[in-house]
């Protein structure tokens, strides 16, 4: 027996995953998670054109690294297969047969040319264009022209309403409306048809879409009545708006790409809650984990004005991640940017959770925290001349000599013993700290910037420290 509450997510494969998708996504798998419902994934593959593998496997990529997982659809199954809609046309020919049988579709046998000379006509006019019902009543079949089926609107005076649950009430007069086209002549389905058919028969009891799609509803609503089912609860979700306030979209803004940030060093779990945040609230708690998404959110919580995207706070959500989540977990996920930088260290190499340690506090991303990693991992350094003047001189490379010795001995290196070398070194020639950190410093990075020492000692690694602390003692 299907659950009580069925929700779905249906992308279309023409491109990746795009950040409104995953919002829209996201809602049905939290509402389905919340409520102990059912999440269903299905592919409305039916832009035969478009519709590509490629496509189809970003999107689940997307899905799948921002934990969005499904419970019914592709490489999962389920009670309602396919999951396809290519792989259901059958379905669909065999309800437009009923359709027709009722009297309720049609067959129409206009060519593109006809309409568009009819519609350049009505924009003449400075009228709307809207479908004569030209063959409505006909019976012949032309020979050599192609047909679509066309539903048939009641032709008396009413009306169609819903209540969105987070739009309200919403009613649209049948005279607006037309005898729209359900299905094309090689039996493919256009959307307002194909996704009623399936959200029917796949038991689906709430659709959450975007915005864009309310006038869509009115002829699903109609094609609901025609077949004498009840429709699903619609939730229209608001506009994700760019940085530029205008709609995010494929064409105009790169943070479009979920994957893209993927690439940039997001972690996955900012932008989810970057995104959660695009519509809906929960009172004006700005960070939210995944299990008080879960707890909290409902599609009455959902606001109907726009969310624009917002850079810095999602820079902002991902460094506060970064510092929060475990660091052995951010290690992990650290080691492929540094592997695309052409330094790649195993999986278990203590140094990548030292740099997460390291760097956490100042890299916005992975990417960034693999960039100040790097120098870490090069052998031999460029020094700065004018801080090597200033600190290498030849009483520092004393204390520089002594550290060197002190350090090398050391059977483990830790960030607290290689401090208390300098404190001892320092104390024992009656010079502040700085005096022997900052000549260590030079001599091991190059300039003056870099975490406390002790850290930047264990991050360089003992071999290439102590490599390079003897290259700076060669200078004097």
């Amino acid at each position: 027996m299907a659950s009580a509450h069925r929700v779905r997510f249906a992308p279309s494969p023409t491109g990746y995953l795009h950040i409104g998708g995953a919002r829209t996504a996201l809602f049905n798998y939290l509402y389905a998670r919340r409520f102990g419902g059912t999440f269903i994934l299905r592919i409305e593959d039916t832009d035969l054109e478009r519709s590509t593998e490629a496509s189809l496997k970003a999107i689940l990529d997307g899905l799948k690294w921002l934990d969005i997982d499904w419970d019914e659809g592709p490489d999962k199954g389920g009670p309602f297969p396919p999951y396809f809609q290519t792989q259901r046309l059958d379905t669909y020919r065999q309800h437009i047969d009923q359709l027709i049988a009722a009297g309720k579709a049609y067959r129409c046998y206009c060519t593109q040319e006809e309409l568009k000379e009819r519609r350049a006509q009505a924009e003449k006019e400075g009228r709307t264009y809207k479908y004569e019902g030209t063959c409505r009543e006909r019976k012949d079949a032309p020979e050599g022209r192609h047909h679509v089926i066309r539903f048939k609107m009641p032709s008396q005076e009413g009306s169609v309403s819903f209540d969105d649950l987070v739009l309200g009430k919403i009613t649209k007069e049948y005279s607006d409306l037309d005898d729209w086209v359900m299905m094309r002549g090689d039996g493919i389905p256009l959307y307002n048809y194909g996704c009623v058919l399936d959200d029917h028969l796949m038991e689906i009891t709430l659709v959450s879409r975007g915005q864009e799609h309310v006038n869509s509803t009115f002829p699903q609503l109609m094609l609901y009545q025609a077949f004498g089912w009840q429709p699903p609860q619609f939730a229209h979700l608001p506009l994700i708006l760019g940085p530029d306030r205008e709609k995010l979209s494929k064409r105009k803004h790169k943070e479009a790409d979920v994957m893209l940030h993927k690439a940039n060093g997001i972690l996955p779990e900012a932008l989810l809650n970057f995104v959660i945040r695009l519509g809906w609230s929960h009172g004006n708690d700005e960070v939210i984990s995944r299990q008080q998404m879960v707890e909290w959110f409902d599609f009455k919580d959902v606001g109907s004005t726009s969310g624009v995207w917002n850079p810095d706070k999602l820079l902002w959500l991902n460094q506060h991640y970064l510092k929060t989540l475990p660091p052995a977990d951010i290690a992990r996920r650290l080691a492929p940017f540094l592997a695309d930088k052409g330094h790649a260290l195993p999986a278990d190499d203590a140094r990548l959770e030292h740099f997460v340690i390291a760097f956490r506090e100042r890299a916005k991303t992975l990417e960034e925290m693999a960039t100040m990693a790097v120098p870490y991992l090069l052998q031999g350094v460029t020094l700065d001349e004018k801080a090597a003047a200033k600190h290498l001189t030849a009483d520092s490379l004393k204390l520089v000599r002594q550290v060197r010795d002190e350090v090398a001995a050391m059977p483990e290196w830790t960030v607290a013993g290689l401090d208390s070398v300098i404190k001892t070194v320092s104390e024992k020639a009656g010079v502040g700290m700085g005096k022997v950190a900052q000549p260590i410093r030079v001599a091991i990075t190059g300039n003056t910037v870099s975490p406390g020492i002790g850290e930047t000692l264990l991050l360089m690694g003992k071999d290439e420290a102590l490599r390079r602390l003897d290259a700076a003692l060669a200078r004097g």
